[in-house]
């Protein structure tokens, strides 16, 4: 199965995908610090990351521009809680493979996980 990270600012949102992915057989790391995230995926790797739009330091978006210039293979998927069409156009020009809106469903999850890793 699938090596993912969570990041979120938000402990609980990321501690319930942890537990609805590792249902699944993932193996799944959480962190609320963006530089923690960027560092896991800088000395480990992911096959994918799912980030939430908004952040403590950074948005979604700009830590995503930084997985992808260290890992330009790795697959993300965008959490909002606010969606609006100017940043979903941008999370997918920059690379983002799907995006979810909050609150989580737990099956839009894992169908979206599979779709991404081409389960």
């Amino acid at each position: 199965m699938a090596d993912i990270i969570v990041l979120d600012d938000v402990i609980d949102a990321g501690v319930l995908i942890k537990r609805i992915l590792e249902r699944k057989g993932h193996a799944v790391s959480v962190f609320t610090d963006e530089e923690e995230a960027i560092a896991h995926v800088r000395g480990k790797g992911a096959d994918l990351a799912i980030l939430d739009m908004k952040l403590r330091r950074m948005t979604g978006v700009e830590v995503l521009e930084e997985l992808k210039k260290l890992r330009p293979d790795i697959r993300v998927i965008m959490l909002t809680g606010y969606p609006t069409l100017e940043t979903a156009r941008e999370s997918l020009r920059l690379g983002a493979n799907e995006y979810c809106v909050k609150p989580i469903d737990k099956d839009e999850l894992e169908s979206k996980v599979a779709e991404v890793l081409g389960a």
